[in-house]
This record gives C-alpha cells, sequence and structure tokens, in this order.
C-alpha cells in the first residue's frame, strides 16, 4: 500500500463517522512555547480540550506532521524516526470510551483488514490517584481480543498529561501489532520488541488540579494518535520501516552516493539515521524561516543535518550529498506545497550547513591528532571535541579503534548525558506555557499580541505581517516582516499607540465564521498556517476607526472581553530574528 492510499483510507473512515477534517498544521507551533515543534496532532487543539467550541464541531480527523527529538538517540532501529506522520482523530466531549475503542478497532481490521489474531493492547493499571481502568479492557475483551493479550500498566506508559502541571489528563490504551512471521504468541509482553505499538487512545477524563488531585473533567475527550510510518509498514509486510515506500527511495539514493549497501549491517543503521534526519532537516527548512543555529528550532535542525553528515563519513561519503537527497524526499510528499516552494532555500541551507561542518569537522580531526599523539584520549578529552569542535563521540570511539588509541568514551557519554540533562531543564524553563496555560496573565498577553499586530501595521504600513509569536505568563515575544531596525521614535509610537487602545476599553468580540468570509472581512491570518473551512475570529471593536475595528483576527484564543483588562504594555526589545524578519519582546504591568 502507498502513503497516498492509507491516508485516504483513515480519512474517508472517520469522516463516514462524522467527524470534520481539520488542516495540517504548521511544524512551527503557534503561540505555543512548550515545545520547538508540533509533537503529536492534538498539539493545535489544546484550546478546544479545555471546553473552547471548535468552528467545526465535536468530532474531527486530520494527518499530522510531527517532530520528535525525544528519541533522537533511538533513530537507526527499524521503527523510530525524528520526522513522522499521525493519523489523529478526537472527540471534544461527543463520544467517549466505547466508540472510540470500537472505531480503532473497526479501522483496524475492517478497512486495513488487519487479522484480530495479531493485535494486543494495554490499559492504565491504576494507581492511588486514578482507578484501574477496566472499562477499557471489557471494551477490547467484547470485541474478541484474549484477556492473556490485555497488559494493564502504569502511568510512565498508559497515561497522557496534562500539558502544563495542570490541566486535562488521563489513562490511554495502546494497541500492538505483532510483526514477526508466524502467529503471536497466545500472552502479550510488552517488553518483546516484535510487539509494535501502532496506535493509541488517550481517554482524557481528568483534570489534574495539584500533584494530589484528579477531578473528573466535564468535557471528556478522546485522542486518538497513530504512526503512518509503522502501519504502512505493517501493511505492506515489512517489519523495517526504512524498505517502506516513505524510506527505500531516499535509502537507494544513500545507497547510490555511498557506493554501500543497506543490507550490509555494518551500514544499515547509519542509513536509516541519514534517510530520517535529510527528512526531518527538509521538513523543518519547509517553513521557510528556519535555518540552522545554535539556538531553538535552528539548534535542532542544525543537529540533525551534522549527525547525517558524520554518519555520511562513516559510510565514505566525502562530498556534499545532504541536499541530492532533496528531490527525492520532496517526490515522496507531493500534498506538502510548501516543500517544493521553498525547494532552493531547504538546498541552500543544507549546502551551507554541510560546507560548514566539514570546515568544523576538519578542525576538530586536528584536535583529536594532537591528543592522539599519547594513545590515549580521557573522557573528558572527548566530551571537548563534541562540545567544542562538533565531533560526535562515536566517531571518536571509531577513530581511536582504528589508530589503536584508548579511549575513555564511557566518561565521555557520561559527560554528554549530564549535558543534556542540563539542557533539557533549561528548555523547561524556556518552554513552561503555552495555550495549555489559561491563566490570566497569559489571556491577558494574547489580546496585548493582537495590538501590538494592529498597532505595527499603522506605524509602520500595511506590508507588515505576523511571521511568528510565543507567549508565557511573562512576556510575549512577537516576529514580523520589515527589512530594517526600528528607530525609537517607531518603537515609541508603537508601545503607545497600544496603551491608548487599552485605556479606550475597547470590546473584544468572538465570532465564528467560514474562512473565506474571515479573509474577506479582512481578518489577519498566521503567516504560512493552514486553517479549517470555518474559523474562530476575534475583533477589537473601536468606533473611531471607518472599518469599525482595531483588530481583526483569526485566532484560537483565549483572550480578554475588555481591553481595560490588560494593564500597561512596555516594549522591551526590538531586534533582527533572521534576514527580513524583526522581533519585539514586551511585558504588561
Amino acid at each position: 500500500m502507498e502513503r497516498k492510499e492509507l491516508i485516504k483510507k483513515y480519512l474517508d473512515f472517520f469522516k463516514s463517522k462524522k467527524h470534520k477534517e481539520i488542516p495540517n498544521a504548521s511544524l512551527i507551533p503557534v503561540n505555543d512555547p512548550t515545545v520547538l515543534f508540533t509533537t503529536a496532532g492534538m498539539h493545535p487543539l489544546v484550546p478546544y480540550l479545555t471546553g473552547n467550541k471548535h468552528p467545526l464541531g465535536k468530532r474531527l480527523v486530520n494527518v499530522q506532521r510531527c517532530i520528535r527529538t525525544g528519541d533522537i538517540d533511538e533513530v537507526g532501529d527499524p521503527v523510530h524516526h525524528t520526522f513522522f506522520e499521525m493519523l489523529g482523530n478526537w472527540s471534544l466531549g461527543d463520544y467517549w470510551k466505547d466508540e472510540a475503542i470500537k472505531y480503532t478497532f473497526e479501522f483496524l481490521t475492517k478497512i486495513l483488514k488487519m487479522p484480530k489474531e495479531k493485535l494486543a493492547v494495554s490499559c492504565f493499571k491504576g494507581d492511588k490517584t486514578a482507578p484501574k481502568d477496566e472499562e477499557s479492557a471489557k471494551i477490547w475483551a467484547s470485541l474478541g481480543i484474549a484477556e492473556s493479550r490485555i497488559a494493564f500498566l502504569g502511568k510512565e506508559d498508559n497515561w497522557w498529561g496534562p500539558a502544563g502541571k495542570t490541566g486535562p489528563c488521563g489513562p490511554d490504551t495502546e494497541v500492538y501489532y505483532w510483526t514477526a512471521s508466524g502467529p503471536a504468541p497466545k500472552s502479550f509482553n510488552p517488553e518483546n520488541k516484535n510487539w509494535m505499538e501502532i496506535g493509541n487512545d488517550v481517554l482524557m477524563q481528568y483534570n489534574k488540579a495539584s500533584e494530589t488531585e484528579y477531578l473528573e473533567l466535564e468535557q471528556k475527550n478522546v485522542d486518538f494518535g497513530g504512526g503512518l510510518e509503522r502501519t504502512l509498514a505493517i501493511l505492506n509486510k515489512l517489519d523495517d520501516n526504512y524498505l517502506s515506500p516513505i524510506f527505500y527511495p531516499i535509502i537507494k539514493e544513500i545507497e547510490r552516493h555511498s557506493s554501500k549497501k543497506y543490507d550490509n549491517t555494518l551500514y544499515t543503521a547509519s542509513m536509516r539515521i541519514i534517510a530520517d534526519h535529510i527528512k526531518a532537516a527538509v521538513m523543518i527548512l519547509a517553513s521557510g524561516f528556519i535555518k540552522p543555529n545554535n539556538v531553538e528550532q535552528g539548534y535542532v535542525l542544525r543537529r540533525l543535518i551534522r549527525r547525517a553528515i558524520s554518519h555520511g563519513k562513516k559510510l565514505g561519503i566525502e562530498e556534499n550529498f545532504t541536499a541530492k537527497l532533496v528531490p527525492t524526499i520532496l517526490s515522496i510528499y507531493p500534498d506538502y506545497p510548501e516543500l517544493n516552494k521553498n525547494k532552493n532555500f531547504i538546498i541552500t541551507q543544507l549546502d551551507e550547513e554541510e560546507n560548514k561542518f566539514r570546515k568544523t569537522l576538519e578542525r576538530a580531526l586536528r584536535e583529536y591528532k594532537k591528543f592522539a599523539k599519547n594513545k590515549k584520549i580521557s573522557g573528558k578529552e572527548g566530551f571537548l571535541l563534541f562540545q567544542s569542535y562538533g565531533l560526535p563521540i562515536e566517531m571518536t570511539e571509531e577513530l581511536a579503534k582504528n589508530d589503536k588509541v584508548t579511549y575513555d568514551a564511557s566518561t565521555s557519554y557520561a559527560l554528554l548525558t549530564k549535558h543534556q540533562a542540563l539542557s533539557r531543564t533549561q528548555s523547561a524553563g524556556t518552554f513552561k506555557s503555552g495555550l495549555a496555560d489559561h491563566s490570566e496573565q497569559t489571556t491577558k498577553l494574547h489580546t496585548a499580541t493582537h495590538l501590538l499586530n494592529a498597532a505595527l501595521r499603522r506605524v509602520l504600513g500595511p506590508e507588515v505581517k505576523q511571521r511568528g509569536s510565543n507567549i508565557t505568563p511573562e512576556r510575549l515575544r512577537f516576529d514580523f516582516n520589515f527589512p530594517r531596525k526600528m528607530t525609537e521614535d517607531e518603537i515609541k509610537k508603537v508601545e503607545n499607540l497600544v496603551n491608548k487602545k487599552i485605556s479606550q476599553s475597547l470590546t473584544v468580540k468572538r465570532e465564528e465564521m467560514t474562512l473565506k468570509k474571515a479573509l474577506k472581512e479582512k481578518a489577519q491570518a498566521e503567516f504560512g498556517a493552514k486553517y479549517p473551512n470555518k474559523v474562530s475570529v476575534y475583533t477589537i471593536l473601536d468606533k473611531t476607526e471607518k472599518s469599525g475595528f482595531f483588530s481583526k483576527e483569526i485566532c484560537t484564543g483565549p483572550h480578554v472581553s475588555n481591553t481595560k483588562e490588560i494593564g500597561t504594555f512596555k516594549i522591551l526589545k526590538e531586534q533582527s530574528s533572521s534576514a527580513g524578519i524583526r522581533r519585539i519582546k514586551a511585558v504588561i504591568k
């Protein structure tokens, strides 16, 4: 089966169950600093999981592109990926466990014809904060899943959320498929790697009020997520995702550039890592404004590209090759128009980063040779080669082995683990809020962002468009296109205009309308964002304006009902974000 056919079968099935299709959102989250990338199909839906009404109703479906870097060290095995597509369907306070599980089962066994005998499931085993999920287990049993194929696991395996410190959360029930040849064992052992997880129904039943208090939600939600890559491999009777139609063409290209064979186990993992990482890099670059650098999304992008190049060296590829994989990747995803639109940008960035890294590697290898003179490299020196010169620890290991140099790699890895833990802690501090946070301060800042957008267009010109935003309870960050640094006078004018509109106590009105009508009424839309046919529009009414409003934007919220609730607006900094993009950081007091 091809990717296109699987996607059609999935969407058609849930549309037949009265679900409305929502667009595939951008990989770069809008207004959400909890993560650097969209990590799941539910990510853009968080406001609706907490009670906001979705314009398209209570039953939704889509296929969402995602990036996850938490398992980056697992990439290289047959089933892990950095970039993947998630089959997703949702019930927002509509159907519950019975229909959710039955829909999942029907799709897998009736539409995709997966034999029931090869399926197993896991459910939440319960703890002091929430009871054992016997209800889900009984539903699976009623569908013919044997009791020996139902495992009960703890929170680390069968629980989702909340997205922040508090909020919607609940047990989940996961579906596994037996990938090895021959009949599946009668009993389900989740530790057996031949049982591959293919889908997961998250049952948002509780609101976490504190560390020990879980309250039943008034609006119970269902969130199904299924891995397209794993499902496609199963349907093609493959136990290796990289042999499926969405990866194998890239593998063939890597074989051609390296003159090595994928089925040679010396090279298999490296080829998988290159195929995965460059595909992910291409998808990130398709945004058209994220470039490789040392912060946030740019850092992840740089890491992916450089890790792929390092593995290219393991395959003996000495010339630039990453950009040469782009046409093949684009041919696999014809339904993402931004790939072809930004093709030149993608190729240029990959080439530039590869040139930079190859020069860096030359310096790293010179430093390695200095350390290797004494036929001994300490763990600290090996980690320094990684941190300061970008030389992967596994490459230092390989060089040392070839040169018969003693190398304390275990200490290097221990230092790397400590470094990564510190980075995660710092990231948690940076990305601790987002749409899951509907605090009073965040809500005020969301509305202040709309005022700022409108004020910039009036002071600098109507050609100014939003290019991204990031809001925490402490501050707002707003990116917009503009060719130069703003003057002090322009910054003051924008700040004064925002405060003037706050002091005028303007009403903020929410409406639902078709996307066509919203755009016709001059509602501002996020650059690059994809919207459903029906959208929420927030209007800041203003009788002094000819149009009757100061700001009108397509947005999911949350917002204040009157600008007087916001407080005093203060711009802290105006700076460059990237070529042709400026960034403002501001607070309210």
